[in-house]
């Protein structure tokens, strides 16, 4: 399986180093990024019918400017039934707050919390997820 993945973070250091991870990895699938999570949105607004540009797997930050991971997750919530296939949302942040990772369990189609740094151990872990 070659893994459609999406990141969404405003981090250009971060946006870097994750596809460095994913291409160390060996994982050679389309890596789409966003640097701001209403182009995101509009993204997949617009392709939410198309197999082929959906990801499979999207690693979503929780802290960005103008609309942050939560407010993308809400506007996401009404688009998930209308998409062909099952998306994993990761949510990735530096916030070790556990009041953020109680808030990311209760939300359903949420499938896990990452804490920064993301690692190649972390990106393998999240993807193996992807084939059970």
């Amino acid at each position: 399986m070659t893994p459609r993945i999406c990141i969404i973070d405003d981090d250009k250091i971060y946006q870097f180093t994750t596809k460095k991870i994913i291409a160390n990895a060996g994982i050679s699938g389309e890596v789409l990024v966003f640097s701001d999570a209403e182009n995101a949105l509009s993204f997949f607004q617009s392709e939410a019918k198309n197999t082929s540009t959906l990801p499979d797997i999207i690693f979503l930050d929780i802290n960005m400017p103008f609309m942050d991971g939560w407010q993308f997750l809400e506007a996401m919530e009404p688009l998930l039934s209308k998409f062909p296939k099952q998306i994993q949302i990761y949510l990735v942040s530096s916030s070790v707050d556990d009041a953020d990772t109680e808030r990311a369990a209760k939300i359903p189609y949420v499938s896990g919390y990452i804490f920064k740094p993301f690692t190649k151990e972390k990106l393998l872990d999240s993807l193996a997820h992807l084939q059970s």
